[in-house]
């Protein structure tokens, strides 16, 4: 049975930690903190949810996408957990996109990311899945992936004057 987890927020000092190595992906609290993610990241619609978020210093994160409301042009991806990650090569090319963040409510900017990633992580069966994320969901992973560094999408903004409120950034997404 999932759980709905509690997402701490800006100022808690979980969010602000280096996570910690998961040991034993087969350890059944391990299997449950995944479930949970991932129950807990569909209810409140997130894109992304890491283990940090929910008070848990481990190098776990959930990423999915799905069109909505705030990303109406987000391609689709079942979610899917990403265990003890590793950034193994960046594209060049930077983009700049909105985002937002379930720890820090109510407010949206837009964070240089880069386009094309690739990545080594292990997947729930504990194999090891070595992958190229681009545009979107190469996002995602950079987002939830500074979760794990102690960082938040606030850290890596160019000019603090661009930072908006939800309804605000509502008006922009709904004009385009």
């Amino acid at each position: 049975m999932s759980e709905l987890l509690d997402i701490i927020e800006l100022g808690d000092p979980v969010l602000r930690e280096n996570a910690k190595e998961v040991e034993n992906i087969h350890d059944p609290k391990i299997q449950q903190l995944i479930d949970d993610l991932i129950f807990t990241a569909k209810e409140v619609n997130g894109m992304g949810l890491a283990a940090p978020q929910v008070g848990h210093s481990k190098r776990i994160f959930i990423m999915s996408s799905y069109p909505n409301q705030r990303y109406p042009q987000a391609p689709e991806m079942e979610p899917t957990a990403v265990i003890n990650p590793e950034i193994i090569e960046f594209s060049d090319r930077r983009v700049k996109g909105w985002e937002g963040c379930l720890s820090i409510p109510g407010l949206r900017a837009p964070v240089n990311r880069y386009k094309s990633i690739k990545v080594r992580y292990q997947n729930i069966h504990a194999n090891t899945v070595e992958t190229e994320f681009t545009d979107f969901i190469a996002r995602i992973f950079q987002h939830e992936y500074d979760h794990l560094e102690g960082i938040v999408f606030l850290d890596r903004l160019e000019d603090n004057s661009e930072i908006i409120t939800e309804k605000e950034f509502y008006k922009i997404a709904h004009e385009t």
